[in-house]
């Protein structure tokens, strides 16, 4: 991991970054945002790790803990809870075997979101998987499109 971070410093001080570019740095290399990592470049920096963690914490791009190879997104907003997000976000709970309080699976295979809203009211309810939309579904048809990455990864 230092080898990483050395990199990322020397980076950040030839191109005069900021703490967000380290922070994508950071995230792009690592998948999310270590500890370890930020409280390095703190010591590094001079930079107190709270300004880092204010910052990872304020924007929903950073994450403060290993995600899973295959990102499940549920709008939770207005027009999506009124057409049964709750439901949807209930079933793949459930379907992935997470517990109260877990978004990951133990296998790190899946990771399941809940947001407020994607902006996409017109196609209610909506669920992103891996950064494809998938508006009016079914928990029929997620429930499917689930069991099909399952399958992917016991195959990989």
């Amino acid at each position: 991991m230092e080898k990483s971070l050395e990199k990322i410093y020397l980076d950040h001080i030839k191109h005069e970054g900021n703490i967000i570019s380290l922070l994508q740095d950071l995230q792009y290399k690592f998948g999310y945002i270590p500890e370890d990592a930020v409280n390095w470049l703190s010591k590094k920096l001079d930079i107190p790790a709270s300004r880092f963690f204010g910052i990872t914490t304020f924007y929903a791009q950073f994450h403060l803990a290993p995600r899973g190879k295959n990102i499940i997104t549920t709008c939770c907003g207005t027009a999506c809870h009124v057409k049964g997000s709750a439901r949807l976000l209930d079933g793949l709970t459930k379907e992935l075997g997470l517990v109260a309080g877990q978004n990951t699976t133990p296998d790190r295979a899946f990771t399941l979101e809940k947001v407020n809203c994607v902006g996409a009211c017109s196609i209610a309810p909506v669920v992103i998987i891996n950064d494809k939309v998938h508006g009016k579904v079914s928990a029929d048809n997620l429930m499917k499109e689930i069991r099909k990455l399952k399958e992917k990864e016991i195959e990989e």
